[in-house]
């Protein structure tokens, strides 16, 4: 399996391994949200791990299935949207390790996180504009300035998680063979606390921020949908797959 969630005592891990880039196709998207709310409905959970095995931590959508169905866009969509949804609302704290690339919907997973840990040399990226899309900066904005975020958009750029720890977004870095081992003692230390004053704190937290990061996401699809029906879009995406993206990760 692709993606897979596994309870250890009062961690959660869940898991992408799907070579060659954990990038996801409709289906996969699908099965994330459930994932995360079966996770925080099991009372003996108090942390969820998202984390990744292989090249990088996501590598967004499967460009390829878009590709050859831009008539999925709709329901791709909906899922990327319950899927950061899930994880920003979810009932107790969740903590992601990123290594390698954060690219598109995997910066989206980022974003939604309570906390992050990433490994060195890790990097975010949303290059939507190369790939007839829009989407992403909404929850790039949670953990980035507003410039930075455009500059990243309009460029399709990289951002070093060094730049995000030295703005606060990311709680730690370290070196990549230490990455599950101190995402594990992070989530230990989470663990270690009252379930209750967990869901509570998650709540409150919720409540205080700003601005909803789902809501906005929801927006910028609206955008993508537009985008989708420029002619430039399909072009992109065919360009992509000919030039067998996967290899540019």
């Amino acid at each position: 399996m692709p993606i897979t969630l596994t309870i250890k005592g009062a961690i959660a891990e869940i898991l992408f391994d799907h070579p060659p880039v954990n990038a996801f196709d409709t289906k996969g998207w699908e099965s994330i949200p459930a994932m995360v709310y079966e996770a925080a409905a099991n009372e003996d959970v108090k942390v969820i791990l998202i984390r990744a095995e292989g090249r990088g931590f996501c590598g967004g959508v499967d460009i390829k299935e878009m590709a050859a169905h831009p008539e999925r866009i709709a329901k791709l969509n909906k899922d990327n949207y319950l899927t950061f949804k899930a994880i920003r609302e979810c009932a107790i704290p969740v903590v992601g390790a990123l290594h390698g690339f954060v690219i598109g919907g995997g910066v989206n997973i980022a974003g939604a996180c309570d906390a992050l840990i990433a490994a060195e040399g890790a990097y975010f990226s949303l290059p939507e504009i190369d790939r007839g899309a829009m989407g992403g900066a909404a929850f790039m904005s949670r953990m980035l300035p507003v410039q930075m975020v455009r500059a990243n958009f309009f460029t399709g750029g990289r951002i070093p998680v060094e730049d995000a720890y030295r703005h606060g977004s990311v709680h730690k870095v370290v070196p990549l063979e230490n990455l599950k081992d101190e995402a594990y003692a992070f989530c230990e230390i989470i663990a270690s606390k009252s379930r209750a004053a967990l869901v509570i704190a998650k709540q409150a937290l919720n409540l205080i921020e700003p601005t909803d990061p789902s809501a906005h996401y929801r927006i910028e699809q609206g955008f993508t949908l537009e985008m989708y029906m420029h002619e430039d879009s399909q072009k992109a995406r065919d360009a992509f797959v000919d030039n067998k993206g996967a290899a540019k990760f």
